[in-house]
């Protein structure tokens, strides 16, 4: 999957064009389900996006697939996912690498999440899926620093403060994660912004997903 202009996505297109297993499709048909059935009593996504839940949401998260970078050890890359939510990017991402749709070694996702309701939805959303992730109730700028090779992040903050809250990270010198941002049209507005405090390589791609859509990608990040 390659980040461009793409059809709206359903459950059908999804197994054919995502080329994914039937394991892979029961997963995200859990997913779907649990959604609905949480959204009425925990505000999780827009109430208009719900018809929408495979283009919208599973979709615009898994096309950061081929943007996470190897790491030249072999190991699985860990991904960092700030604000969580209801798992957009992080879950979806943690699903395909247990169902086998993202090849061995997988990833290792950590999902940051402050509010305790939503955290226990992306836990029984992983137990139900057979995921194994790392579930977080904690604001990021709190959590302490541990060795993360990407940075994902959608419709959390502006980009920012999205770095100021992970700035602990940044700043570690032994880490040095490359950023997948989901963004819309303010994007480059805000990597404007950003370069008055932050210093970085960036690469705009077109969403998949909508025509405002992009996705940044970050590296060699650091305070100006």
């Amino acid at each position: 999957m390659t980040p461009n202009a793409a059809p709206k996505f359903d459950p059908a297109r999804f197994d054919r064009d995502g080329d994914v297993s039937r394991e892979t499709r029961t997963a995200f048909d859990i997913y779907e389900s649990q959604l609905k059935k949480w959204q009425r009593a925990v505000n999780l996504v827009g109430p208009a996006t719900l018809d929408e839940i495979w283009h919208r949401h599973f979709l615009d998260s898994a096309q950061l697939v081929p943007l996470i970078p190897p790491r030249p050890d072999g190991k699985a890359p860990v991904i960092l996912d700030v604000g969580s939510g209801a798992g957009f990017p992080g879950l979806v991402l943690a699903i395909l690498a247990a169902t086998g749709a993202v090849p061995p070694p997988g990833f290792e996702v950590h999902l940051v999440e402050a509010n305790g309701r939503k955290c226990a939805f992306l836990r029984e959303v992983a137990r139900l899926t057979g995921t194994d992730v790392t579930v977080h109730q904690a604001r990021v700028e709190s959590l302490p620093v541990f060795p993360v090779d990407v940075v994902t992040s959608r419709a959390c903050a502006p980009l920012p403060k999205l770095l100021d809250l992970v700035g602990h990270f940044i700043d570690d010198p032994q880490i040095w994660p490359f950023f997948l941002f989901l963004k819309g049209k303010t994007a480059r507005e805000e990597l404007t912004e950003s370069a008055k405090k932050w210093k970085m390589e960036s690469e705009i791609f077109t969403s998949m997903t909508g025509a405002d859509g992009v996705v940044l990608r970050l590296k060699d990040v650091a305070r100006d």
